[in-house]
C-alpha cells in the first residue's frame, strides 16, 4: 500500500519543576535523492517523490500537525508554541504540517526556523521540513494570483522555497484547479516550491491531474480504522502512479484513545467532553463513516 504518514497532534509535555526533561531522539533524516521512493519498513523517515519530475522530499513518518493553532483550541502564546516546536525537533520529530488558513501557523514556523538557524547546528536545519497547504477560493487562477499567494507563504515561513505545498480545491465543477496546479508546477521549476502535493482530493480528480502531467508527490487524506475510504479506490491509483498518501485523523483527535474507551459519543454528556474542533469533527466521522 502507499506510504502513510500520520500526524502527531499532542502538545509537547512541559518539564516537571526542578527536573530535567529527558527526550529520547527519534531522528527522521537519512533518505535523500529522487531514486528513493519510500523508507524501509519500521524506519523513522520516509520519502515522498515524483518519478515524473524527479522531485523528492524526505520527511518524518509522524508529522507535527499545526491545526491546533487555528483558534478553536484557545489563545496561542507564540513564544510557548515555538518552544514546543523546538522540543519536537530536538526529539527528532522534525516535519511540521500547516496551512495558510491555520491562524498564525506559517508565522510560527518562520519564528521557529529562525530559532533553528541561530541556535542549532546546520545539519539539524537540513532535517527540518515545513509542509503547508494552499486553499484558495475557486476564482480564476491566473499566474499572478497563484504566485502572490505562494509568495505570502514564503514570506510568512521565511524560506526561499516552500518544502511542500498541498493544494485543495472546493468546487470540482470549476476546472480552475488544473490552472492553479500548472502555475504551481511552473513556480516549482523556478525554485519557489520544492514539491507539489494535494490535500483532500478524490480519486477521480487525482487521476485527471496526473493525466495533465502535473508531478504530484502526495495527497493528504483522512484515514483511520473508522474511516477507511482511501483504501477503496485511492490506494490502488497511488500504487499504480507512485503518489504517496499522507494521512490525518489517524487517532481521530484523541477519540481513539483509552480516555474514550466504552464511551458512546452519540449520547450527550455520556463521557469526557468533546471540547475541541477535532473531537467534534471526528465524532461526526464515527456517525458518517463507521468502519469505512
Amino acid at each position: 500500500m502507499s506510504l502513510s504518514v500520520a500526524h502527531a497532534t499532542s502538545p509537547a509535555p512541559p518539564p516537571l519543576p526542578g527536573r530535567r526533561l529527558l527526550v529520547r531522539p527519534a531522528r527522521c533524516a537519512g533518505f535523500v535523492g529522487p531514486a528513493v521512493e519510500s523508507a524501509a519498513p519500521g524506519a523513522r523517515a520516509a520519502t515522498v517523490s515524483s518519478s515524473r519530475a524527479g522531485d523528492s522530499l524526505a520527511i518524518c513518518r509522524v508529522l507535527n500537525g499545526m491545526w491546533q493553532t487555528s483558534g478553536g483550541w484557545g489563545r496561542i502564546d507564540r513564544a510557548d508554541a515555538v518552544d514546543a516546536m523546538l522540543a519536537y525537533a530536538d526529539a527528532g520529530l522534525s516535519t511540521f504540517d500547516m496551512a495558510d488558513h491555520y491562524g498564525p501557523a506559517e508565522d510560527l514556523y518562520g519564528m521557529f526556523i529562525n530559532r533553528v538557524r541561530r541556535e542549532r547546528p546546520p545539519e539539524m536545519l537540513e532535517e527540518i521540513k515545513g509542509l503547508t497547504k494552499w486553499v484558495p477560493p475557486p476564482v480564476k487562477m491566473t499566474r499572478s494570483y497563484v504566485e502572490d499567494n505562494i509568495n505570502k507563504s514564503r514570506k510568512r515561513m521565511d524560506v526561499a522555497a516552500l518544502d511542500m505545498v498541498q493544494f485543495h480545491w472546493w468546487d470540482y465543477s470549476n476546472p480552475g484547479y488544473l490552472d492553479a496546479l500548472k502555475h504551481m508546477t511552473d513556480l516549482k521549476e523556478e525554485g519557489k516550491i520544492k514539491t507539489v502535493a494535494l490535500t483532500n482530493f478524490d480519486t477521480e480528480r487525482l487521476q485527471i491531474i496526473l493525466e495533465n502531467g502535473i508531478p504530484i508527490v502526495s495527497n493528504q487524506v483522512q484515514h483511520s480504522i473508522v474511516d477507511m475510504r482511501p483504501q477503496k479506490k485511492m490506494a490502488e491509483l497511488c500504487q499504480l502512479t507512485g503518489v504517496k498518501l499522507i494521512t490525518y485523523g489517524t487517532v481521530m483527535g484523541g477519540l481513539l484513545s483509552e480516555k474514550f474507551l466504552d464511551t458512546n459519543v452519540s449520547i450527550p454528556f455520556a463521557g469526557p467532553p468533546l471540547n475541541t474542533p477535532s473531537l467534534q469533527k471526528y465524532k461526526r466521522v464515527t456517525i458518517s463513516y463507521p468502519f469505512g
